[in-house]
């Protein structure tokens, strides 16, 4: 139904697009998930030109609407779209918000039209409100009217551009509920959503994207239980980052700490695994010093949310060689201690950089 190609959107000299290629097929439901700022409500608005693409292709039905010769306007009717900002027209009632598109484009009769539109209050549950005005309803009631509003077009294509992101989380619930019934009906809809497990439970395919790419794409299997790419991973896990560079043996130890310190502070961690993970810091530290004359050490730290990990990795040049199994190391209960407060140990030689992988036991 949808065939993009090598779409790209640039605003003067930014880049918000890049090269987007994918076909979306009649019936499937997308979710599109990724970091803000990434480019994903440009996308939807590129293919409802909202937004004109600097480039590519949009084929719908066979039909490139970024041709010159295309008729826009009836390519539209196909394919219509709800916002995070509801868009209802304040002066008219909910029944008038639905009714003017039909009338007034499809040269429905007002009868009809009527007819209809109660049909869908009926559907997102606000036949009673038909006589409200938008002022008068909540923001889960607002949304609910724009997505009827959106199916009295009778659209073949549904774009939803974060269509819970502006509700307290008390409404999300009602809209993605309504979403939920539009996807077992088998209309086609693209759905740029923060909602993951809204997105696992109703997508057929789910594309993650960041820096204005398709960056990886898959099932809700594939992207949220084994995603192969490493951001991905780190946006599906919620994983927070801290990273320190050690290029000398004469590293201001109390300023490192202090940084790390600030880190488990900002991620909520309790005292004891601060304790438990500067200890293990510091006793790592103590293996790879001797070797910080000839060698930078990048040393990291990433704390999953989602699954409450703390993962330490240590990358340095030189030999391969595993430096919990050297033969001159400092001391037997230093790496003792490394294996008491560690659930796993992973060495692996990785672009000719020896890569040491500590995941923490778990002290929370």
């Amino acid at each position: 139904m949808i065939k993009v190609e090598r779409l790209s959107k640039k605003y003067g000299e930014l880049t918000v697009l890049k090269d987007i290629s994918i076909e979306i097929k009649t019936g499937e439901v997308i979710a599109i998930i990724g970091p803000s700022g990434t480019g994903k409500s440009t996308f939807l608005r590129c293919l409802n030109l909202l937004d004109q693409p600097s480039g590519g292709s949009i084929i719908i039905d066979g039909v490139n609407i970024l041709d010159k010769k295309a008729d826009v306007p009836m390519i539209r009717q196909k394919m219509n779209m709800v916002f995070q900002s509801f868009n209802l027209f304040s002066h008219l009632s909910v029944l008038e918000n639905l009714t003017l598109g039909p009338i007034k484009l499809r040269g429905t009769s007002r009868q009809d039209a009527e007819q209809k539109s109660r049909e869908l209050l009926k559907l997102v549950g606000l036949v009673e409100k038909a006589d409200s005005y938008p002022d008068e309803l909540s923001g889960g009631q607002k949304q609910r009217v724009a997505i009827a509003r959106c199916l009295a077009m009778d659209p073949e294509i549904i774009l939803f551009d974060e269509p819970t992101s502006a509700l307290d989380p008390t409404m999300v619930s009602e809209v993605l509920s309504v979403i939920r019934r539009l996807a077992k009906e088998g209309i086609t809809m693209a759905i740029v959503t923060h909602e993951m497990d809204f997105a696992r439970d109703v997508a057929n395919r789910v594309l993650y994207m960041d820096e204005g790419l398709i960056y990886e794409e898959g099932t809700p299997q594939e992207i949220f239980e084994n995603p192969q790419k490493e951001k991905t991973r780190a946006f599906i896990n919620r994983v927070r980052n801290f990273t320190y560079q050690i290029s000398s043996p004469d590293y201001d130890l109390y300023a490192m700490n202090a940084e790390i310190e600030n880190f488990c502070e900002k991620q909520i961690l309790p005292k004891k695994t601060r304790n438990s993970l500067l200890l293990l810091v510091e006793e790592l530290l103590q293996i790879y010093t001797p070797g910080l004359h000839a060698a930078r050490l990048d040393l990291a730290i990433a704390y999953s949310e989602k699954k409450e990990t703390l993962e330490l990795i240590l990358e340095s040049s030189g030999e391969a060689a595993n430096p919990l199994e050297s033969e001159s190391l400092p001391d037997d209960l230093g790496v003792t201690i490394i294996r008491n407060l560690a659930e796993d140990i992973d060495y692996q030689r990785v672009n000719d950089k020896n890569k040491l992988t500590v995941l923490m036991r778990k002290t929370f």
